[in-house]
């Protein structure tokens, strides 16, 4: 049997969106976890790891400080030998908003040192080809610690190149879009269970809220065609290199309609072999 490839995932992103806090779930996670590591050292820090067996998974934090340097950062993953290493690159991103808050929070100093707001769009223009190379982008402007964690962590359960995280969610179109979703479905033209009363506090997880969307011709039909273009479409974005997929599902408040709409989808996908989690924005699930 081949040996499982080691494991090396690139933590970089804007300054204040959680590259430490995010370093230290995988440390906990029990990566081998080395923050700022210059990319003039990264070839022989490579070399230490190749040569040490004890090392299968490491977590390399990379930021603005680095500068010009990270102009180099695409040539340095090619080079990698693809026999030995899987290599994925993990952005996070915040809202401007967030960013300076955090900042202001935290009474640190932004690493370029210039005037906070000059200095977060300059870090952005520095970074973004940076985070357009990314294998996936996280946007923690409204994360939880524990959130942060739970993405990170689906993120680790792959274990081959080829395969595929599915995350399924539901969301409320009033309470805005979910960010860094690759699939957005409006199911706000299913019968709605928030009009029948003993319904109205109930949530797409309840049975009764579930028997009564089933009950109708058109939620059979949506549920059907849609679960067939998703099964359609995995196959096609693997073969693009997509390991990380996000479909979300959205109502109008994002308690009866997607959120059933999402853990069935998500039910079959799992049913197919496939590793889809499921979460529920504005239920708290």
């Amino acid at each position: 049997m081949q040996p499982d490839k080691r494991r090396i995932f690139i933590i970089t992103g804007m300054s204040g969106a959680g590259k430490t806090q995010a370093l230290k779930i995988f440390g906990d996670l029990g990566f081998y976890c080395v923050d700022n590591l210059p990319l003039a050292l990264f070839g022989n820090f490579i070399d230490y790891v190749r040569e040490n067996g004890e090392i299968q998974n490491v977590a390399l934090g990379m930021d603005v400080r680095e500068g010009d340097r990270l102009k180099e950062m695409p040539q340095l993953i090619a080079a990698l030998p693809k026999d030995d290493f899987t290599v994925k690159v993990i952005f996070l991103d915040a809202g401007e908003d967030c960013l300076v808050r955090r900042f202001s929070e935290t009474k640190h100093k932004h690493p370029i040192h210039k005037k906070l707001a000059a200095a977060i769009a300059h870090e952005r223009e520095v970074m973004n080809p940076i985070k357009t190379m990314a294998d996936k982008v996280i946007d923690t402007s409204d994360l939880k610690l524990g959130e942060l964690k739970e993405k990170l962590s689906a993120l680790l359960s792959l274990t081959r190149e080829r395969d595929m995280q599915i995350s399924v969610m539901s969301f409320g179109f009033k309470h805005g879009l979910p960010k860094d979703c690759d699939v957005v479905m409006d199911v706000r033209f299913l019968p709605n269970p928030y009009y029948i009363p003993e319904l109205k506090e109930k949530t797409g997880l309840d049975d009764g809220v579930q028997q009564y969307i089933m009950s109708f011709k058109e939620s059979q039909e949506f549920a059907e065609k849609f679960a067939d273009l998703i099964k359609y479409l995995i196959p096609k974005y693997i073969k693009e290199g997509k390991s990380y997929l996000t479909i979300a599902m959205g109502c109008t408040g994002g308690r009866h309609r997607s959120v059933f709409m999402a853990h069935k989808l998500a039910e079959y996908l799992n049913q197919l072999g496939l590793s889809a989690s499921e979460f529920h924005r504005d239920i708290g699930l």
